[in-house]
């Protein structure tokens, strides 16, 4: 069962090196609201000091990522300095989303948990040093490799705090969310929800609302809201998308859009398109 592809065709993946090499002293990094920050330690020891003046000390190599990044500072010796990997991590069109939403403030993992990770860390230092066309591009698709690996890691270990990834690291909650985010269009019943989960469903939908923070008729609207965002920037007309994402008219989809985000299909989607010229 493939618990994190359905969730990354919904949510693209981008990630964007801007930095592989040795840093030495401060360097601080702003509050990014549409982007996480993913700093790999590969070698020496460093801190990172948060907005709010927590210290985390890195003595081993570590993957540092925040999914949701306030002012944060990393600081490495001055003399030894630390080889890094610094970058940002974007889900779908950036900002808030089920992936980032699920994680903690801070996501912290000694790469000795993540097994193959050496050789995967040499080609992007490899790349990172390399003249060849191309460098750029390579070491970004590397980092998307990285973060998927990294997701996994977090599924498996619970590192989450509520929501999708919590759900998806739920061994019987999994199936059905698995299922659902496949194919939201599907006429979803909790009978056929909970089955899929092998819970009766009562226990499915209390199960459900602990793990993730909804009901299960609430995920799949949001979900499914989610997926008509998506197919209403690529230019879709408002009834075909209403079909695809699992309602039987543009007013059923309108009201839903309405009791989720506040706005109708077509206010969103023309502040979207104020606000982010380019997805146009």
């Amino acid at each position: 069962m493939d618990r994190l592809t359905p969730l990354l065709t919904q949510f693209s993946l981008h990630a964007g090196v801007f930095y592989t090499g040795n840093i030495c002293g401060v360097h601080d990094f702003r509050e990014d609201a549409m982007r996480g920050h993913i700093h790999l330690v590969r070698r020496g020891s460093a801190q990172m000091i948060g907005a709010s003046g927590e210290v985390i000390t890195i003595t081993e190599p570590t993957i540092l990522f925040l999914p949701r990044p306030d002012t944060h500072r990393l600081i490495a010796d001055d003399q030894a300095g630390a080889d890094v990997v610094c970058g940002t991590i974007q889900f779908g069109g950036g900002g808030s989303n089920p992936i980032s939403d699920s994680l903690p403030n801070v996501v912290l993992v000694a790469l000795a948990a993540l097994p193959g990770m050496e050789a995967l860390l040499s080609l992007m230092f490899d790349e990172a040093f390399s003249e060849q066309c191309g460098s750029q591009a390579a070491l970004d698709r590397l980092c998307e490799v990285l973060m998927i690996r990294l997701l996994r890691h977090c599924i498996d270990q619970g590192l989450t705090q509520s929501g999708t990834l919590a759900g998806l690291a739920d061994s019987r909650l999994a199936k059905a969310l698995t299922a659902l985010h496949a194919d939201p269009a599907h006429n979803w019943e909790l009978t056929e929800m909970a089955d899929l989960a092998g819970m009766s469903r009562a226990r499915f939908a209390a199960r459900f609302r602990e793990v993730t923070g909804e009901t299960p008729v609430d995920y799949l609207a949001s979900w499914r809201v989610m997926a008509a965002q998506r197919l209403l920037k690529q230019g879709l007309q408002l009834k075909h998308v209403a079909y695809d994402v699992g309602y039987g008219s543009a007013g059923a989809l309108t009201r839903v859009f309405v009791r989720k985000l506040g706005c109708s299909p077509a206010a969103w989607l023309k502040w979207q398109q104020q606000s982010h010229p380019s997805s146009r």
